[in-house]
């Protein structure tokens, strides 16, 4: 057992590591930025709750690394039942906020079951996707679509949460391209998108709550409600461009303190940094981000099994795909969907999920060669 301990220490993934603490610790920076208290009475306490909850996700983090990630593809059928259990019981008895019905109360706890549900899904998928012994045709794809990816989809878009029920499709299409579709599959379902792209687009449309329509019309004509549907991008915009190339400095910026911005320390807290550090400090922030993805894509290409590599692509497209949609919305070239830029937006749910994702990230890397030799 020492002997074991001596080589998961030694093989451990300091490098994923230090990624995803020096980026919470930046997180954690900019939330009390951008909540600092203006008057005396004002004692806000974003940052110390995210704190407490950093400090959770690395014991989380630490747990996950210490047993063998195989053990996930056998717990991977209880872990996706609960799941979609816990999806249904925010249809029941959720709590609403903000439009949607998405946080479940445990006692004082209040969390957000579809955090969790987007590292289930993609441990379920990669551990069944591991019993096919061959590359994908439509029927295998489309069996595995209706069974397993179709009703949580139609469960969170039910409450709503169309930013989650965007990524879990887009988790499903590229961790079936990681275990191999036909070519031919490909060229078909390229066209049939293609051509769909209208009657889907409208039966998307019908299906949205005002609020979301108002959102996709704010990113389509910003300027046409620029004091309305598009204040948020519009004050995300200013925020960006009033940092300049140096920034105005750290606890210096007046978009989210002064409350011009909204949503600052949650989906726009990337325009909050990006006023205080400019142009420079948010390139350094994007290098830490891509640091991070290549390391999860390097990850999945040296998995020593099938397993592995799916999880690990598929925990890596999800953090890719975050971070391009939050940083897109904030920017103005992609509609606001509510999507929390990992490791840095605040919440305690998202911060756990991610770190437990990069204890299974850190775990794959670690158990890439074996441990008992």
């Amino acid at each position: 057992m020492l002997k074991i301990d001596r080589l998961l220490i030694k093989n451990f993934d300091w490098t994923t590591f230090s990624l995803v603490i020096f980026l919470s610790i930046v997180g954690i920076m900019t939330i009390y930025s951008a909540t600092r208290p203006l008057l005396p009475h004002e004692q806000p306490t974003y940052h110390i709750r995210q704190f407490y909850w950093l400090l959770i996700g690395i014991s989380s983090l630490f747990l996950v690394v210490s047993f063998d990630y195989i053990w996930l593809s056998r717990f991977a059928t209880p872990l996706y039942v609960t799941g979609i259990v816990l999806l249904l019981a925010v249809l029941i008895a959720g709590k609403t906020g903000m439009g949607a019905q998405r946080w479940l109360n445990i006692g004082p706890v209040s969390f957000q079951p579809s955090e969790f549900f987007r590292l289930i899904f993609i441990i379920f998928i990669a551990g069944y996707f591991m019993t096919i012994h061959r590359r994908m045709g439509l029927i295998t794809a489309l069996k595995s679509f209706l069974m397993f990816t179709f009703a949580p989809l139609i469960i969170l878009l039910k409450q709503p949460d169309l930013g989650t029920a965007i990524i879990l499709l887009l988790m499903f299409l590229f961790i079936s391209l990681a275990k191999g579709l036909q070519k031919k599959l490909i060229a078909l379902l390229i066209i049939v998108g293609i051509i769909s792209i209208p009657f889907i687009g409208n039966i998307f449309w019908e299906g949205l709550k005002d609020y979301q329509k108002n959102r996709l019309i704010a990113f389509m004509e910003p300027d046409a409600d620029p004091a309305g549907i598009g204040y948020h991008i519009n004050q995300s915009k200013v925020a960006i461009g009033s940092g300049g190339f140096f920034g105005k400095g750290y606890l210096h910026g007046t978009q989210g303190p002064f409350r011009f911005l909204p949503e600052k320390q949650t989906d726009f807290i990337f325009a909050v940094f990006a006023e205080e550090w400019g142009l420079l400090g948010s390139v350094f922030l994007l290098l830490i981000y891509l640091a991070l993805i290549l390391r999860g894509f390097d990850t999945a290409l040296k998995a020593k099994d099938e397993f592995g590599r799916l999880l690990a692509a598929g925990i890596t497209f999800m953090f890719s795909t975050y971070f391009f949609i939050n940083v897109g919305m904030t920017l103005g070239i992609m509609p606001v969907v509510g999507i929390p830029l990992p490791f840095m937006s605040y919440g305690g749910t998202a911060l756990l999920s991610n770190f437990i994702a990069a204890g299974v990230l850190i775990n794959i890397r670690t158990r890439r060669y074996e441990l008992f030799y």
